[in-house]
């Protein structure tokens, strides 16, 4: 879905899909969705396709894959052909191409502050890194990868706080890093930055480029939640303001409505566009 919004909105960077190398691109039969979606991201969205060896970062067998999915965003470091790749989780929705990113001044790492952490913690998010490839720090972030050296619990977005939390630049949030769950809280003083202007829900999608489905104790977008729960966490009307409420509900909308109208055409169940472990670059 990012590819197809890349294409949709004029992005003109490359864009390529690293994906395991056990799949490949020929459709046996209408029940082979991971072909037939990788065809439409090669033939429909312009998409480069490498397959490769998704290296086991995780020494369990129970959810090996989901596992392994968050550290392989650190592949992106290893794409050398280019001066700078620009990594997107796929839990967003992308309503601006990002192209002026890879403008920006040279810096090994640009990522944004999680200020949905904030003030307890003061850590970068990883939904969304511009870098410069280098085989040296590809090693390193793999080495530390590993489930025989990383510490217990220790995460894709721990380890690059430990690598780069000092010296990344910091990308503006307003632009990058408007998440879904700031339509439901109250208190929205880490995301304006101050305590003097108020919340506007409109002008944060107008000035956002993307957003991320953050949004505890949701699921991502591609789930459906149970009744109940939108029930008692959906967002509130202040009166009769329901921007908040409108607002929310509009992204999960126009996130399943645009989900159902790529994989049209495509017959048979994948989870192929489901999570981060399929690795989507942009360069």
């Amino acid at each position: 879905m990012v590819f197809e919004a890349l294409e949709r909105l004029g992005s003109k960077a490359d864009r390529v899909l690293l994906y395991p190398e056990k799949w490949d691109t020929q459709i046996e039969s209408v029940m082979d969705r991971d072909s037939q979606l990788l065809v439409k991201a090669r033939d429909w969205y312009k998409v480069t396709l490498i397959p490769v060896d998704i290296p086991v970062t995780h020494d369990r067998e129970e959810d090996v894959e989901e596992l392994n999915a968050t550290f392989t965003k650190f592949m992106a470091w290893g794409q050398t052909r280019y001066k700078r790749v620009l990594h997107l989780n796929s839990d967003i929705s992308l309503l601006k191409h990002l192209d002026e990113l890879f403008l920006l001044p040279s810096t090994p790492v640009a990522m944004m502050r999680a200020h949905w952490a904030l003030p307890t913690r003061k850590t970068l998010a990883s939904n969304l890194i511009l870098l410069q490839p280098s085989e040296e720090e590809y090693g390193r972030l793999m080495t530390a990868s590993r489930p025989n050296i990383r510490q217990a619990g220790e995460s894709d977005s721990d380890i690059l706080n430990r690598f780069y939390g000092a010296s990344a630049m910091v990308l503006p949030h307003a632009s990058y890093g408007l998440v879904t769950g700031e339509f439901r809280v109250e208190d929205h003083r880490n995301y304006i930055g101050n305590t003097f202007d108020p919340w506007d829900p409109e002008r944060a999608l107008q000035e956002a480029s993307l957003v991320h489905f953050l949004d505890d104790p949701f699921p991502k977008p591609w789930v459906m939640w149970p009744h109940n729960l939108y029930g008692e966490k959906h967002p509130q009307c202040q009166g009769e303001d329901c921007r908040d409420k409108d607002s929310w509900t509009s992204l999960y909308n126009d996130f399943r409505k645009r989900r159902k109208n790529v994989q049209s055409n495509i017959f048979a169940s994948s989870d192929l566009w489901k999570g981060a472990w399929v690795l989507a670059i942009f360069a």
